[in-house]
């Protein structure tokens, strides 16, 4: 089969979609332009015997680097790539039924792992689907590799259909940027989208015009090993005897410990216990340690504990320790120690003492070592005394006989029948301020959510990412029905409110008729057996339950 191109306006004539070229009558004209049958010519295969096309070296180059999971929708312009990942057995495609979801599966991916999966879409609008999903990733700094296709190369510029400039669409928020041209550097731009991938926390974007796909390509594909460094940063000792001399000169101590605390998640505990310091978390952060954890006192911020917000509020010191802080999470004026990876989030918005730039992992444990031993006995059963007075809160506001279902005793239910390594994923809403106020989280629980961009639509494509990376553990994905933090907003703002009920569906019937199972529940004394129901369940399952945000805003 070969390809034939009308050479007054490029419209290419595919045999193998479209029938012999060499049957067609003689009267037969260009369907675009209206040009004769003699105004085509046969497009050249560069392909010999036994060679290799650019998308088999380039699928080929992110299996060999470990990439396993691709998420897309084939099209006209991936038809290469999709073939190439027909062919192989390393890396998993999955179809998707619109890119925002891929982007978003890919981004909870990233989260989870920490490492980089693929989303994939065909030119124009397509691509452009991507960018809610990407930019998700870009902002909460996940490893993301979008791959998408374009009109073929002598058709850029030309105002073809579906044509646009997507270098420069996906260049804002893109760590790598680059259009494959070239066959022979097809396994190198793969290389080093990967590495700026995972290297700079971000999104890696390729865009590979239809014609180059099939191309042939030389170009070996080589192994990681070798080929990547890991970073190990740490400060000049005299900057982290500094900060070990600042905080052996407190007296009231708490770390604020964010997602960046994550591999330094045993020295957090260590560090806190050697010190006599309190342990509160940003959103992102929790489950860094175990909820139950005695000198844990819960999230900070907006959706965060009183006994949190207590604790920062009378500290002498915060040791801040991977985060940055987000609008929502407000810190008073104290004196402060940040530890972060990346220079530019230290005193990002709020002034420090000190900065210490590096892993946190390697900090944490240089101060353990630096630092002396605290007896703070006072304090300590201060923090105590704190932690008590929140958990009782948290228990007599989860009334199990309240109709409607309070939020509070979903989230109590919850806290007891999930496994302790279970996956929670979360969309946009209240959902996430029960959430992170009422849940206790496991450090041995993983935790997906948008943290940054806030937008609608994650929380499913995240659990179905979660379940196909660790198929033997609980996902569960927490989402609301109605736009109740807009309701809320409305009335902080003096509105009233207006055009925040959504139009109530059965939920439950509409996952049976997807082929899933769905339950509905309206009475709390149904809804733990329901819930052990759903989790018992092998296969997905929906529980819509019966619950009324206006009478908790």
């Amino acid at each position: 089969m070969a390809d034939f191109r009308c050479t007054v306006c490029n419209y290419i004539f595919h045999e193998e979609a479209d029938g012999e070229f060499d049957s067609l009558p003689a009267d037969w004209r260009c369907p675009v332009c209206n040009a004769p049958r003699t105004a085509f010519v046969r497009v050249p295969s560069t392909l010999e015997e036994g060679g290799r096309t650019v998308s088999e070296v380039f699928i080929s180059q992110l299996a060999a680097w470990g990439l396993k999971y691709v998420f897309g929708i084939p099209g006209t312009s991936t038809l290469g790539l999709v073939d190439a990942l027909r062919r192989n057995d390393e890396i998993r495609y999955i179809q998707v039924r619109h890119e925002a979801a891929a982007a978003f599966m890919a981004s909870s991916y990233g989260k989870l792992t920490g490492q980089p999966a693929v989303c994939m879409a065909v030119a124009g609008p397509r691509a452009s689907n991507l960018i809610t999903g990407l930019l998700d990733a870009a902002l909460d700094r996940a490893p993301v590799l979008a791959v998408t296709g374009h009109v073929e190369t002598y058709r850029i510029g030309t105002g073809a259909s579906q044509e646009i400039d997507q270098h420069s669409l996906f260049e804002s928020f893109s760590v790598y940027n680059m259009t494959l041209v070239s066959p022979d550097e097809a396994a190198e731009i793969a290389r080093e989208a990967v590495k700026h991938a995972i290297l700079e926390r971000g999104v890696s974007h390729v865009d590979v015009p239809r014609d180059v796909q099939t191309m042939e390509c030389t170009a070996p594909v080589k192994p990681l090993r070798g080929m990547m460094a890991e970073a190990a940063v740490t400060p000049p000792r005299n900057r982290l005897r500094a900060a070990a001399d600042l905080i052996n000169r407190a007296e009231r101590p708490v770390i604020i410990a964010g997602f960046g605390a994550l591999e330094a998640a045993d020295s957090v505990v260590e560090l806190a216990e050697r010190i006599g310091a309190a342990i509160v978390s940003t959103f992102r952060g929790k489950g860094i340690v175990d909820n139950d954890y005695p000198l844990y006192l819960g999230c900070h911020g907006s959706l965060g504990s009183a006994a949190a917000a207590e604790a920062v509020r009378k500290a002498d010191l915060l040791l801040v320790i991977g985060s940055s802080f987000s609008d929502l999470t407000r810190i008073p004026p104290r004196r402060t120690l940040q530890v972060d990876i990346d220079p530019m989030m230290v005193a990002r918005r709020h002034p420090v003492e000190q900065g210490l730039t590096g892993r946190s992992s390697l900090i944490v444990q240089e101060l353990i070592s630096m630092v002396e031993e605290k007896e703070r006995g006072p304090y300590l059963a201060e923090l105590g005394e704190l932690r008590d007075e929140w958990l009782g809160l948290l228990e007599s506001e989860a009334d199990p006989s309240l109709r409607p279902i309070r939020p509070q005793y979903i989230i109590s239910v919850l806290n007891r029948e999930l496994d302790d390594d279970a996956i929670i994923t979360l969309d946009v809403g209240e959902n996430g301020w029960w959430f992170g106020r009422n849940f206790q989280m496991k450090s041995t629980r993983g935790f997906s959510f948008q943290v940054t961009w806030g937008s609608m639509g994650f929380g499913l494509p995240a659990a179905i990412a979660a379940q196909l990376e660790f198929p033997d553990r609980q996902v569960v994905c927490i989402n609301n029905r109605n736009l109740a933090m807009i309701m809320q907003e409305q009335r902080v703002e003096g509105f009233p409110v207006w055009q925040t009920e959504l139009q109530d569906c059965d939920f439950a019937g509409f996952a049976e008729n997807c082929g899933g199972r769905g339950l509905r529940v309206d009475d709390p004394g149904e809804l733990e057996d329901s819930v052990r129901e759903a989790l018992g369940t092998d296969g997905p399952v929906l529980v819509d339950i019966e619950t009324d945000p206006r009478r908790f805003i």
